[in-house]
């Protein structure tokens, strides 16, 4: 086994898995789509939603790529899209890219001048209380932290204690990431369903597995840069492709913004109109060719 191979597994990245769970080299940042969908046939007694966290997937991801099928209680033999693809949405030197639209984190990450990048399902804030945006750094790292409830969320359920400690019941889960913005941070969850959901306060949720990995690689000063970004475009292999995430906008919104990416990026001359549309209104926010 090569050293870097060794490296990569010690440091909890799984090079060996070309899919969700592993890491993907990045020597060519011409390639801008990485891993590869996959299929499930369903057996008796599964939902999608289990079937999302065996696969390192959101719920969001799962239920666009299969729109038609009941998450809850699917058929036996029903076969599922595994939608473990992805446009990169923006390339970074080393650290942490966000895009809240497709509720999906990449990590770039360097060892020995080779590039490497590692992507997870996030959960983030609900309506109301929205993640933010912008360009921060991981400032503390903690292992099993005390929730200190905060004033706002204590208002809505007046049941909480001021503090949760560590332990099953603590909805930060056993890792944080505190960034710079008072207040946010990214951390495990003792309720891995709202993964691939707005549900949260404003703070960015992982499963514990991968919050695991990511607390062990990443320092204090990692760069996080968080973007809203719904529509992914790019071209490889002389074919334009477009990634959509419906993350409730208007099929007119969405179109307006795809135009505007294809425009910036001198590709929508070589694009064909009936497919761009064809892929907005579906929302699978899966990688789509829309060439002429």
């Amino acid at each position: 086994m090569r050293p870097l191979t060794i490296i990569l597994i010690i440091l909890g990245f799984n090079i060996s898995n070309t899919y969700a769970s592993g890491a993907f080299s990045f020597d060519n940042p011409s390639k801008f789509i990485i891993g590869k969908n996959q299929t499930y046939i369903i057996k008796a007694k599964e939902t999608l939603i289990k079937l999302a966290r065996e696969y390192d997937i959101g719920y969001n991801e799962i239920i666009a790529a299969n729109s038609t099928i009941d998450p809850w209680v699917p058929e036996k033999g029903t076969r599922i899209l595994i939608p473990t693809s992805w446009l990169i949405p923006e390339i970074l030197d080393d650290g942490i890219l966000i895009n809240l639209s497709e509720m999906r984190l990449y990590y770039f990450f360097t060892i020995n001048r080779k590039r490497y990048i590692r992507t997870f399902p996030i959960g983030i804030g609900r309506q109301g209380l929205s993640t933010p945006t912008g360009t921060f750094e991981i400032t503390l790292k903690l292992k099993n932290p005390t929730w200190h409830v905060p004033d706002n969320i204590r208002k809505e359920q007046p049941e909480l204690p001021s503090f949760i400690p560590p332990g099953p019941d603590n909805p930060l889960g056993r890792y944080w990431l505190q960034l710079s913005i008072n207040g946010y941070g990214l951390h495990g969850t003792n309720r891995p369903f709202g993964i691939g959901r707005s549900v949260s306060h404003g703070c960015i949720r992982l499963y514990p597995e991968d919050i695991e990995v990511l607390f062990r690689y990443v320092k204090p000063g990692t760069k996080v840069k968080i973007i809203d970004e719904p529509v992914k475009v790019g071209m490889f292999d002389n074919k334009v492709y477009i990634e959509v995430h419906r993350s409730d906008r208007t099929d007119s919104e969405l179109t307006i913004r795809a135009a505007k990416k294809l425009s910036g990026k001198t590709l929508l001359h070589i694009a064909d109109p009936y497919a761009l549309i064809k892929t907005i209104k579906r929302a699978t926010g899966l990688p789509t060719v829309i060439s002429r």
